[in-house]
């Protein structure tokens, strides 16, 4: 059977379209783009309208924790799979940060396994840079990026040693694979569980200073420089982060960048009720920091919006705000956000921001996702980018709730996503 995605608004960034067309897949791949009406579906073609919505790639979120194995109270690869189709997202990288963690052939075959049998969109295993995330010893990066992992990081436990990340980048310089350290020098964040400026002193809470996050960003993007492999630097929230990626990419160091939707969305100022859901590492900074993000979202050096979805029970985020787990579950919300703090005030285009969650992620985790080319495989959102709706968390298709945005009104919703041609997320209100 063929499928017809009729009269949408095609916008596929990896090949500069947007233009008003019929999208047909057929066998799981995209067949062709058409003008609107060039070719009439047969008797047997599914057809899907899809007049006065967008139709694009699904898109592809490079930074998620699905806790699975060993948090499955949290999240497993079922449910966050389930929220991520929900958000449209096609496709995700998983981080290690598992029980035991993803750092042996054994692990990425598990998780391998599960996403096949019980995950409904694709996944693609993040493995650990050091043995147990221990900061030690250097996993076995060649055999694990022959098992299918896309990048090495050991998530939320930087590597402080200079000399071990120096070894880690030559090592998985030579097999082309990507390495992520999480930003920050622990050293200078101490205890901090917010950003050091006037909201966390007002509110006598302890400080995260920019410089946290970089030094340690300038430190790898020297060790990158030198040692000519690629670094992606994730979840960055402060100008100077900004400017010196910026400075790096005009020099020629191979490095990528990401920001998340909560730091596009909130500045430090969300703070004043002690909100636990609000409380993420690194921290929400300022007004001027949001700003930098979004000018270099714009200009290109920040080359990818990704969820870092983190969910967490209700137990670890009712507590003091500096005891709570720092996170929040981002996946049912990501699109939405961007729409309605990036795209609605014109500050990006909507196929710039659709090409930081679709082709540039795709393309830095050398995956064949993220795009529309005729013989991909048929992975597309169709989504109503006017719509209007409130954020319900108890709606969630994740296990966990804990989001800063519930009852937030937001435009942006997705009606439909296919995953190699198969419907797995239909919006309750979509007649098609």
């Amino acid at each position: 059977m063929r499928i017809l995605i009729k009269g949408g608004r095609i916008i596929d960034p990896s090949n500069n379209r947007d233009t008003t067309g019929d999208l047909w897949l057929e066998k799981g791949r995209v067949l062709e783009i058409t003008p609107p009406g060039a070719r009439a579906p047969e008797k047997r073609d599914q057809v899907i309208a899809a007049s006065g919505l967008v139709v694009a790639p699904g898109l592809v979120d490079m930074h998620v924790h699905l806790r699975e194995p060993g948090a499955e109270y949290k999240e497993t690869i079922a449910s966050g799979t389930r929220a991520a189709a929900a958000g449209g997202i096609t496709s995700l990288a998983c981080m290690p940060n598992t029980e035991p963690p993803i750092d042996n052939l054994a692990m990425v075959e598990l998780i391998l396994s599960k996403a096949k049998n019980q995950g409904l969109v694709n996944v693609f295993p993040i493995a650990c840079i050091t043995k147990g995330r221990a900061g030690r010893e250097l996993t076995e990066m060649g055999e694990l990026k022959a098992a299918g992992v896309v990048a090495v990081s050991d998530d939320g436990d930087p590597l402080s040693s200079p000399g071990l990340m120096r070894s880690a980048l030559q090592y998985a310089g030579m097999l082309d694979l990507l390495v992520i350290n999480h930003a920050e020098d622990k050293s200078l964040s101490g205890r901090g569980v917010a950003h050091a400026g006037f909201m966390a002193a007002k509110l006598g809470l302890a400080g995260v200073p920019r410089s946290a996050m970089e030094i340690m960003i300038a430190r790898d993007i020297i060790l990158a420089e030198e040692t000519g492999s690629r670094i992606h630097i994730p979840h960055v929230s402060t100008a100077g982060a900004v400017r010196m990626i910026r400075e790096a990419k005009a020099r020629g160091v191979k490095v990528t960048a990401e920001t998340a939707p909560h730091f596009l969305a909130l500045t430090d100022d969300c703070l004043s009720d002690y909100d636990t859901h609000v409380r993420v590492n690194p921290p929400v900074a300022e007004a001027v920091d949001q700003a930098a993000l979004i000018t270099g979202l714009s200009d290109g050096t920040l080359d990818v919006i990704a969820t870092d979805h983190a969910p967490h029970s209700s137990r670890e985020k009712e507590i003091e705000f500096a005891n709570a787990a720092p996170g929040i579950c981002g996946l049912e919300t990501m699109l939405s956000l961007v729409l309605t703090c990036l795209v609605a005030p014109k500050k990006l285009s909507l196929p710039e921001a659709l090409r930081c969650l679709t082709h540039n992620p795709g393309k830095i985790i050398q995956s064949s996702k993220g795009t529309l080319s005729p013989g991909a495989e048929a992975d597309v959102v169709i989504f109503d980018p006017a719509a209007e709706r409130i954020i319900q968390a108890s709606e969630f298709q994740s296990q966990s709730r804990n989001t800063p945005f519930d009852g937030w009104k937001v435009q942006g919703e997705v009606m439909a996503t296919l995953v190699a041609g198969r419907v797995v997320y239909r919006h309750a209100s979509w007649n098609n």
